[in-house]
């Protein structure tokens, strides 16, 4: 009989076919455990796969009475209550770099779709006042992105690529991160300094209770009003009400954006504004991402039910 694990979180069919030819699924969709299966039919798992970003707690953790491990489908993993796991003796694994290269696309995409004003070119072309000369204000020139300074927040594996891809715009890159690494991008000092240099913040920093609105109304102040700043991290991140004052009143110039404080609710605010750029959270949605994240999961699966240690723990609490 194959093992058994249960699936927390809710995800798509199609992402857990491959999961399903490998063990015995219970898909929980997003309920607690408890509530969508018996006490029989869970009292006997070992495993969970969750997606690593929704809560879960001890007291979720605590439904399942023989659980020893759960597997976050994702890099991300400040969902889970880390400090509640170990006290478990739970262990918890995610997929480390393994969708990296998409959410850098969509990082870059986001940033050129704002600072060259794409949505609101788009509109222009089919509303017709293209073809009717109809002059608009949104349409003026803007600066490019040749000479510009982009500041990366967070070097780790998608910060690492996203710097690179900018590279390639003729820009100058410098980083803010808890390490400094041996690049060739110039290294400021903190959060405050990088802001004041740069006028493009790419936000790539791994989400936690330490960087919770990190980014906020001096922040914002300080990267001016030519500024752009791009979240392809944690909506928590960001201070959501102070980053909609600074894209309202001119404190910087625009935003892209693919992650938001409370998903999937992006609020009024936000949508109504032209110089802001939306995306439903989709940086790591390709198919060779989902692949990579699939591996990195079922690798995990394979070693804690073969009594060996995680090959993608994540360590500490």
């Amino acid at each position: 009989m194959p093992d058994k694990v249960l699936v927390y979180s809710r995800f798509p069919k199609a992402q857990l076919v491959r999961f399903g030819e490998r063990y015995e699924v219970l898909n929980a969709t997003g309920q607690r455990p408890d509530q969508a299966f018996a006490a029989s039919e869970i009292a006997d798992i070992r495993a969970m796969i969750a997606s690593g970003g929704a809560p879960l707690g001890g007291d979720v953790m605590d439904t399942l009475p023989k659980l020893g491990a759960i597997v976050c489908y994702g890099t991300g993993y400040d969902g889970i209550d880390l400090a509640a796991a170990a006290q478990r003796g739970i262990v918890v694994g995610h997929s480390p770099g393994a969708n990296a290269a998409s959410v850098a696309d969509i990082a870059v995409t986001l940033m050129l779709a704002a600072v060259r004003r794409l949505p609101v070119a788009d509109s222009y072309v089919r509303s017709g006042d293209w073809a009717g000369r109809k002059p608009s204000p949104m349409m003026r020139p803007q600066a490019g992105m040749r000479g510009r300074k982009v500041g990366v927040y967070g070097m780790g594996e998608i910060g690492r690529k996203i710097a690179a891809r900018v590279a390639a715009f003729e820009t100058e890159i410098g980083y803010f991160s808890r390490t400094r690494y041996d690049l060739p991008y110039q290294y400021l000092p903190s959060l405050e300094a990088l802001a004041d240099w740069c006028s493009i913040l790419m936000i790539a920093v791994r989400a936690g209770a330490d960087n919770v609105h990190a980014v906020d109304a001096d922040i914002l102040r300080r990267l001016g009003s030519d500024g752009f700043v791009v979240n392809i991290s944690r909506g928590s991140v960001i201070d959501q009400p102070a980053l909609v004052a600074a894209l309202t009143d001119g404190t910087i110039a625009g935003a892209g954006l693919d992650v938001f404080a409370s998903e999937p609710h992006a609020p009024d605010a936000l949508t109504a504004l032209p110089n802001v750029v939306l995306s439903p959270h989709l940086g790591g949605h390709t198919l060779e991402s989902h692949v990579a994240m699939q591996d990195c999961v079922l690798a995990n699966l394979d070693a804690f039910f073969a009594g060996k240690p995680l090959p993608y723990e994540v360590r500490g609490a």
